[in-house]
This record gives structure tokens, C-alpha cells and sequence, in this order.
């Protein structure tokens, strides 16, 4: 890389460098939470065998390019953190999902990348042969970068952003952008055109989330919960006919007078055992039952 244009374009790829190892590092709290759980149940393998597969594409590509040692450094970085990924999701996974993250990896990186460079080196030679696996790149960037789509359809249909993390669509984005100036910069076609793509649907992304963040935020206000009534004790008495409320009980006096109501039971019951031929005995104690205030629960409004 000589020239001004040569400078820029290891600045840029120095900042994508920076980027996208920041972007590689961003599933460390899944993991993490997966190590905790003792379990990848529920968790999905299909984006770390991707990322895995198309590292291994684009430094397959920088080995057949001139002047893309950036380009070799951080996809040297990505097979490796990816394999460990993919590994330790392999560790903790379900024998179904284990089952299938194996044939996935046996049909991309093995079968799939094991055929490109076959075809490609026995195939083609010299600049061709670079144009070819560059193209293939190419392709397969941009069906990468297509996939947030089903997150957009998600956040429209949904009117909610839960399932689209902010910091990292900011930070695909810068990466966009680093490595389009990258591949500007260098006149590699491979390199700028699906990052262009990869800018627009980050943008996107942070638009949707700039929008739908804020009518969640409304909604959250709008929405009051119900008010809880809370049953009050009014005694009745019949002796001057009216009703009296009291003040809120709390729990130990409920019980207080679960007690009461138990011993002024078993006091009747013992009285009556003690003179069942008295007749003035049983009527004294209907008086003391009438005299005695009842208590009613009932919804306060």
C-alpha cells in the first residue's frame, strides 16, 4: 500500500480490525449464561458456525490477494474465537441439537469449504482464481447481511425492540463502514459492495430501534395497573343498629381474633357441658352471644 490512499486504507482496516473484534467477543455473556445453566438448551449454533465458515472464506480470499494482511489478521482471530464457540456449545448442548450442529459444520466447513478451495485450485489459476473466490465471498457476505431482515419483520410485527440489541447493531454498522473505506480505498470490489449492504441495514436497525424504543416508553406510561381493593372490617352492631368501620387489620391481629372467636366457642360449649338441665344458663348465654358485635367482611369501595 503506497500513497495517501494507502495510509487511509490501513487506518480504516485498523479500525475494522478493532471493530470486529469487538463484534467477536459480543457472544461472551451467552456463553457465559450457558456455562452457568449447565446447558445450551434453547440457544441456537447456526450463527457461530456461519461467522466460522465465512472467516475461513475471506482468509482463504486474503491468501490469494496482495496488500489484505488486515484482512488476514481479524478472520484469523474470528476462526479461532468461533471454534471456541462452537465448541463449548457443542460441550453444552442436547444430544439433538449436538447431533445438528455437526452436520451443519460437515456440510459448511468441511464440505462446503473443502469444495471451494478444491474447485478453485484445480480449476482456475492465478487472477482468476481470486476472482472467482472473491465473487463467492461476495455472494455469500450478502446473504449474511440479509439476515437481520427477520429481526426488522420481527420489531415491525411485534412494535417491540427486546430482541434487537442496540450496542451491537451500532457496532456491525461502524464495521460496515470501516470496511467499505477498506475495500474503496484498495479498489476491491469483494470487499466495499456487501458492506454497503451491511450499512443500510444497520441504519435501518438503529432507526427501528430509535422509533419503537420510545412508543414502548409511552405505552409503559399510558398503562396504569388496577387498583387493589383491600377488604375493611365493619363491626355491626345490633344493639344500636349501625355500622361502624375500622381501621385496616394486620396479620397478627386476624389472628388475634381467629383465636378470640375459638376460645369464646369452647367457653359455650364448656358452659353448656357444665349445666345442660339449667334453663337461665343456656338464656344468659344467648344474651352474652347477642351482646357480642359481628363481624362482616366486606369489599370496600
Amino acid at each position: 500500500m503506497t500513497g495517501i490512499s494507502g495510509h487511509w486504507a490501513f487506518a480504516f482496516g485498523v479500525l475494522g480490525n478493532i471493530i470486529s473484534f469487538i463484534v467477536f467477543l459480543s457472544p461472551i455473556p451467552t456463553f457465559y449464561t450457558i456455562y452457568k445453566k449447565k446447558t445450551a438448551e434453547g440457544y441456537q449454533s447456526i450463527p457461530y458456525v456461519i461467522a466460522l465458515f465465512s472467516s475461513m472464506l475471506w482468509i482463504y480470499y486474503a491468501f490469494l490477494k496482495t496488500n489484505v494482511t488486515l484482512l488476514i489478521t481479524i478472520n484469523s482471530f474470528g476462526i479461532f474465537i468461533e471454534t471456541i464457540y462452537v465448541g463449548l456449545y457443542l460441550f453444552y448442548a442436547p444430544k439433538k441439537a449436538r447431533v445438528h450442529t455437526v452436520k451443519m459444520l460437515l456440510l459448511t466447513v468441511v464440505g462446503g469449504f473443502g469444495a471451494i478451495v478444491l474447485v478453485t485450485q484445480f480449476l482456475f489459476k492465478g487472477v482468476v482464481r481470486g476472482q472467482i473466490v472473491g465473487w463467492i465471498c461476495l455472494i455469500f457476505a450478502l446473504s449474511v447481511f440479509v439476515a437481520p431482515l427477520g429481526i426488522v419483520r420481527q420489531v415491525i410485527k411485534t412494535k417491540s425492540v427486546e430482541y434487537m440489541p442496540l450496542l451491537l447493531s451500532v457496532f456491525l454498522t461502524l464495521s460496515a463502514v470501516m470496511w467499505f473505506f477498506y475495500g474503496l480505498l484498495l479498489k476491491d470490489i469483494n470487499i466495499a459492495a456487501p458492506n454497503v449492504l451491511g450499512f443500510i441495514f444497520g441504519v435501518l436497525q438503529i432507526v427501528l430501534y430509535a422509533i419503537y424504543s420510545k412508543k414502548e416508553k409511552v405505552i409503559l406510561k399510558e398503562q396504569k395497573l388496577p387498583e387493589i381493593q383491600k377488604p375493611a372490617v365493619i363491626v355491626a352492631d345490633d344493639n344500636t343498629n349501625a355500622n361502624k368501620k375500622l381501621p385496616e387489620l394486620t396479620h397478627e391481629q386476624i389472628i388475634d381474633i381467629v383465636k378470640l372467636a375459638g376460645l369464646l366457642t369452647c367457653t359455650e360449649k364448656s358452659h353448656v357441658a357444665t349445666c345442660p338441665h339449667d334453663v337461665n344458663c343456656g338464656v344468659e348465654a344467648t344474651n352474652v352471644e347477642n351482646n357480642i358485635p359481628k363481624l362482616q367482611t366486606v369489599e370496600a369501595t
